[in-house]
C-alpha cells in the first residue's frame, strides 16, 4: 500500500497534537483541534452517503474550512474539485456538472449562484454552507458538521492511488480536470521516503524543521493546493489571508508577527504591491524569518525578483516551472546580490525536451522544443481521453507529460524558457513568445505590468500588440516605450500597437488574463480613435 494524504495528515496530528496549524486572522488552529475537526466532518460527509471516489466541490476561498474540508476528504476518500470562484454561471455549472459531484460546498458570498445553479445539478446530493447561517433549505452548515459527532479517526483502508481534482484553464473549450493520484502528488512535495505514514510522522517529530508559510495564491489553483499540502505534511503551519483582495500591508505584517518561513507568490501581480509597500514604510517590518520567496504560475521579473530580496534579504527566491498537468518541470533560485536571468532555468528530475515529432533536443542546438517530464504526474483529464493522448504521450515507452512550455536547451543543460505554445504567435513566419516582449516591456521604471498577445492582421497573418499598465502618476508615451525596445528585441518582436492603461489585467491568483488585457486593448484602442 502506498502513502496516502488522509493517513500522512492523521499520523503528523498524533505527534504534534500542541503546534499550530492554521492561522487565518485572530483564529488559531492546532494541530488536534484541526484532525478532530476534520473527522468529525469526514464521517458526516460518510452519514450524507457519500462514497470513496465521491466528488466534492470546493467552491471556496482561503479560509479554514477549505483546509478541514480537505483533510476530511482525504480521509474519507472523496476526490477533492477546484472551483474558481471568479468563473459565471456558465463556467460554474459546467465544472461542477463535468466532475459528477455529489457534494458542493460554498462560501456564503456565493449562495446567489449557488441558488442559481441547484435546479441544473441534479447529481449534487447536498450543499454545504461556511458562514454564520444555520442549517436552510438549500444547505447545511458547515460548520455544524465540523463540531458535531465522534472525533475519532475514520476507520477506512486508504490507498495511494486515491485521486483529487484540478481543473485546469484552458486556452480553448471549457477546464479540463486534471487527475492526480495521491502517491504521485506526495513524491512531487518529497515526502515519500518513508515506507508507511508512522515513519513519516517519526520523521516530522523529531525534525527541527517547523514550516510555516503564507500561500499568498488562492487554493482553488495548483499553486496554493500544493503550498499548503506541502507545509501540513511536514507538520508545520499555514498562514491564510482573510478577504477578497490582496492587501500587500496586511501580508507584510502578518509575516512578521507569525515568524512565515516561506511565501508562496506568483510573479510580480504579488510582488510589485509587496515592493511598493515596503518602499512606502519598510521598517515597519520584520521580514527576517523569511528563508524562501517562491514564486509558481508566472515568472518573476528580473527587477521585482532583485527588489523583493533588498527586503527579504535571508531569503532564497525560487522560481518554480510547472503546471497542473506537471510540477518540477524546471527551476532557479537567486539569493541578494545575485544576477540572475529571468527564464533561465535549470531542469527539473526525470525532465527533457523533444520536438513536436517527439525527437530529443540536443543542447546547444538553438532548436525551440517542448519541455516534458516522465516523473511522478496525472493519470491524465477527467472524461477527454482524446486531451489526456495530446498531453500525455508516450514517447519510447516512457509516458511523459507534456504542458506546452517552449525552450531552447542551452549547452549546459540549462533552458532557456520561450512561452507557452498556446501563446505563440506567428507573425510573417516568425514566432514571437508573449513572456519574452513582457520581460523587455517590464524592464522599462515606468510600466507596472503588460500583456502581449496577437491580433489578425491581412499583411502579418497575426501582428504583435501589448496593453501596458503604467505605474501611477506616469508620464510616458507609447513611443518612449518603442524606442526602450529597439535595443532589445528584433524588429519583428516588437508591438506593433501598444496601448497604455490605468487597469490591472490580472486574475485574482496572480496570472495573465489574457481577455481581459485584450479587452482593455480594444476599448482604450477604439477611445484614442
Amino acid at each position: 500500500m502506498t502513502l496516502n494524504f488522509g493517513d500522512l495528515l492523521e499520523s503528523v496530528a498524533q505527534v504534534v497534537p500542541e503546534r499550530q496549524a492554521i492561522i487565518y486572522a485572530d483564529k488559531r488552529y492546532t494541530w488536534a483541534e484541526f484532525d478532530t475537526q476534520a473527522n468529525r466532518l469526514a464521517r458526516n460527509l460518510i452519514e450524507l452517503g457519500l462514497m470513496p471516489n465521491s466528488k466534492v466541490a470546493f467552491y471556496l476561498r482561503n479560509s479554514p474550512a477549505y483546509v478541514v474540508l480537505l483533510a476530511a476528504c482525504f480521509k474519507a476518500r472523496l476526490v477533492h474539485v477546484n472551483v474558481n470562484y471568479r468563473y459565471v454561471d456558465q463556467e460554474l455549472h459546467y465544472v461542477i456538472d463535468n466532475a459528477d459531484a455529489e457534494l458542493v460546498v460554498f462560501d456564503q458570498e456565493f449562495a446567489g449562484q449557488i441558488d442559481q445553479l441547484a435546479p441544473r445539478l441534479p447529481k449534487v446530493k447536498a450543499f454545504l454552507a461556511v458562514g454564520p447561517a444555520e442549517d436552510s433549505v438549500r444547505a447545511l452548515s458547515f460548520e455544524r458538521l465540523c463540531l458535531q459527532g465522534e472525533g475519532a479517526p475514520v476507520t477506512l483502508a486508504r490507498s495511494g492511488d486515491d485521486l483529487y481534482f484540478m481543473y485546469t484553464g484552458g486556452t480553448t473549450g471549457y477546464p479540463k480536470a486534471v487527475m492526480w493520484p495521491h502517491k504521485s502528488r506526495i513524491a512531487v512535495i518529497g515526502m515519500a521516503a518513508a515506507e508507511t505514514a508512522a515513519a513519516h510522522a517519526r520523521a516530522v517529530a523529531g525534525s527541527a524543521r517547523f514550516p510555516v508559510t503564507l500561500p499568498v495564491c488562492p487554493m482553488m489553483h495548483s499553486t496554493g493546493f500544493t503550498t499548503v499540502l506541502s507545509a501540513l505534511c511536514a507538520g508545520g503551519c499555514v498562514v491564510l489571508m482573510p478577504g477578497s483582495r490582496f492587501d500587500a500591508h496586511a501580508c507584510l505584517a502578518a509575516i512578521g508577527a507569525h515568524k512565515v518561513t516561506t511565501v508562496v507568490l506568483v510573479g510580480d501581480a504579488f510582488s510589485v504591491p509587496m515592493i511598493e509597500a515596503l518602499v512606502e514604510s519598510a521598517d515597519r517590518y520584520d521580514l527576517s524569518s523569511v528563508t524562501t520567496l517562491s514564486s509558481a504560475g508566472a515568472m518573476w521579473s528580473a527587477k521585482s525578483k532583485a527588489q523583493l530580496l533588498k527586503y527579504f534579504y535571508n531569503a532564497i527566491a525560487r522560481d518554480s516551472l510547472g503546471s497542473s498537468e506537471g510540477s518540477r518541470l524546471a527551476g532557479s533560485e537567486m539569493r541578494a546580490g545575485e544576477s540572475g536571468q529571468t527564464g533561465r532555468f535549470k531542469l527539473g528530475p526525470d525532465v527533457k525536451v523533444f520536438t513536436e515529432d517527439h525527437l530529443e533536443v540536443q543542447p546547444g542546438s538553438g532548436q525551440a522544443g517542448l519541455l516534458a517530464t516522465s516523473g511522478p504526474i496525472p493519470l491524465g483529464y477527467y472524461k477527454d481521453d482524446k486531451r489526456t493522448a495530446e498531453t500525455f504521450p508516450i514517447i519510447n515507452g516512457v509516458r511523459y507529460s507534456m504542458p506546452g512550455d517552449w525552450c531552447t536547451l542551452e549547452s549546459d543543460g540549462t533552458i532557456n524558457l520561450l512561452g507557452r505554445g498556446s501563446h505563440c504567435i506567428n507573425t510573417g513566419g516568425e514566432k514571437v513568445y508573449p513572456e519574452e516582449v513582457e520581460e523587455a516591456l517590464k524592464s522599462h521604471a515606468r510600466v507596472l505590468d503588460c500583456a502581449v498577445f496577437g491580433v489578425a492582421d491581412e499583411r502579418w497573418g497575426h501582428a504583435v500588440n501589448a496593453v501596458v499598465q503604467l505605474r501611477a502618476p506616469a508620464e510616458v508615451s507609447e513611443s518612449d516605450l518603442y524606442d526602450h525596445l529597439r535595443g532589445q528585441l528584433a524588429a519583428y518582436k516588437r508591438p506593433k500597437t501598444i496601448v497604455c492603461v490605468q487597469d490591472s489585467f490580472r486574475a485574482e491568483n496572480g496570472k495573465m488574463d489574457y481577455n481581459q488585457a485584450k479587452y482593455l486593448f480594444n476599448v482604450n484602442l477604439r477611445q484614442a480613435d
